[in-house]
């Protein structure tokens, strides 16, 4: 199987090593693909995405990599693209002049009447927000997000949906208390409407590891019932860490590939082309 991520910050952005220390490290464990995405919400940016003034140097020293390692490395061009209504979309239109070949769709901000809460925030952050901007209904704030998620499924073009359930980590083993329910059938109806759209919407979905890798998490995102819907309705997956360290390059890469063995996956999806993607076996 050609081991492969392509979800991986650098110093571009949050991430703690350069694109090329990265690069050295996935040939040191074998990888066949890379993919970068940098923090992005172009044209605007914060402080931990990708400045808008650097999105060009960015993809310069990507591109650059990219043929230096040609034979050794596939090395692919991404964004981890922020999707805010009416302000920044994962569309291949709105990085068309960076020419990445392929764009991850991410939802972190949520939107209430007069703020956001962000999904994978504090929990003492998020509960505050949500009593300042939801009216102190959590159920609300949940289901919010998961309306974004579907809402940029529906209206922008992207390789791949990020952390499609992010805002689960509110309710992760680090956290004093979880926030809502994941058994409540509300919560349920919110994950399938989801799974039908990501099948819909023909992307792939990532397994992400990353809160994991980052110790708060027991479980990827997604896990259990959700990751079942999507793979009862046939939706490509693609193994990703979500590195923002190079030693977490393929945290737990080898067990989740088992796990989802056992659970009846054969194929896992690598970028090829433009905004397009193959199947290969596991």
């Amino acid at each position: 199987m050609k081991k492969t991520n392509y979800h991986t910050h650098s110093t571009f952005c949050d991430g703690k090593n350069t694109p090329e220390q990265i690069v050295q490290v996935a040939l040191q464990k074998g990888f066949g693909a890379l993919g970068f995405s940098s923090h992005s919400m172009y044209p605007f940016s914060s402080d931990w995405h990708l400045q808008s003034r650097e999105h060009s140097a960015y993809a310069k020293e990507i591109h650059r990599l990219s043929t230096e390692y040609s034979g050794r490395l596939d090395i692919k061009l991404g964004f981890e693209a922020d999707f805010i209504e009416g302000v920044c979309a994962p569309k291949m239109s709105n990085y068309a002049e960076f020419d990445p070949d392929y764009l991850i769709g991410a939802v972190h901000y949520v939107p209430g009447k007069r703020g956001f809460i962000e999904a994978d925030g504090r929990q003492e952050d998020v509960i505050e927000g949500i009593k300042n901007y939801f009216d102190g209904d959590t159920k609300k704030a949940v289901q919010e997000y998961f309306y974004l998620e579907r809402q940029m499924l529906k209206t922008c073009d992207f390789t791949i949906i990020a952390h499609c359930d992010l805002i689960k980590k509110q309710n992760g083993p680090k956290v004093k208390a979880p926030l809502f329910d994941q058994n409540s059938e509300w919560y349920k109806k919110e994950l399938a409407l989801l799974a039908d759209e990501i099948a819909k919407a023909g992307v792939v979905a990532e397994v992400n590891l990353g809160g994991m890798a980052r110790g708060y998490m027991a479980t990827s995102f997604p896990h259990g019932e959700l990751l079942s819907l999507l793979m009862q309705k046939n939706v490509p997956l693609t193994l990703s860490s979500d590195s923002h360290s190079a030693k977490t390059l393929d945290f737990a890469f080898d067990e989740t590939v088992q796990m989802l063995k056992n659970a009846g996956c054969k194929e896992l999806a690598f970028i090829e082309g433009k905004n397009s993607f193959k199947m290969q076996a596991i």
